[in-house]
């Protein structure tokens, strides 16, 4: 492969990974958009559940009516029987029947209610967990794509590829090494003069207990006292 192949080669697949950075990055933005929709969605769908439950909750109500009517006109019907008067059972009976068909068709819309709060309930449970998955994943993403961009931007100062930064690099180097210098010059100075006035060997020799340290305070107060007392 000759050179300005691989060079085409090279810019073909540095303009791939670019486009596909475009890409993912729109990406991001569109699951994002799609996660806002779908909470809205989850949150409309909650407001519909409350109200299938309250119109599940009424149709209970209807049913327990219907039933407790039910056993009321019953015990009508056994106190008619029990006076004998068989036209005025017969006519509760006709109601009783009125009530329970009324009752049957109550309790099967129930029953549909009851179904389909079992099921809304857990659609609505399941894309929760959805949700907030999608979005655990989207910040791992996000988080994980901001730390490599840091890193890289960290690790570029060490290559060759940033001139600017490598420049400062080197130049706190110098820095360094020209404050060491200077600290090492003044030290040095330091000690020459200590030598040539003699107070290196001043020091050397009361170390050595060969010459008295320097006068205390109390020291010249006890010469001073002695002195007065002799001049007395």
């Amino acid at each position: 492969m000759g050179f300005f192949s691989k060079m085409m080669t090279a810019f073909s697949g540095l303009g791939n990974e670019m486009g596909e950075a475009i890409i993912d990055t729109q990406a991001l933005r569109i699951l994002d958009e799609e996660m806002r929709d779908a909470k809205l969605h989850l949150d409309q769908a909650k407001e519909n559940l409350a109200k299938v439950m309250a119109e599940q909750m009424g149709v209970e109500r209807e049913v327990k009516q219907l039933r407790k009517r039910i056993n009321e006109y019953e015990e009508y019907v056994m106190q008619a029987l029990d006076k004998g008067d068989e036209n005025l059972a017969n006519e509760i009976a006709t109601k009783i029947a009125d009530l329970e068909n009324e009752l049957e068709a109550q309790q099967s819309v129930l029953d549909g209610y009851n179904a389909s709060l079992t099921q809304l309930k857990q659609t609505i449970r399941n894309t929760e967990r959805n949700i907030k998955s999608m979005q655990r994943e989207i910040s791992v993403v996000k988080t994980t794509e901001k730390v490599q961009e840091a890193s890289s931007a960290a690790a570029a100062k060490f290559s060759g590829s940033n001139t600017a930064l490598r420049s400062a690099t080197d130049s706190l180097e110098r820095i360094k090494k020209r404050q060491q210098k200077r600290s090492d010059q003044m030290t040095a100075a330091m000690q020459m003069q200590q030598e040539e006035s003699g107070d290196d060997l001043q020091d050397k020799l009361r170390k050595a207990g060969i010459v008295k340290g320097n006068a205390s305070s109390n020291a010249v107060l006890e010469r001073l006292r002695a002195k007065r007392g002799g001049g007395a």
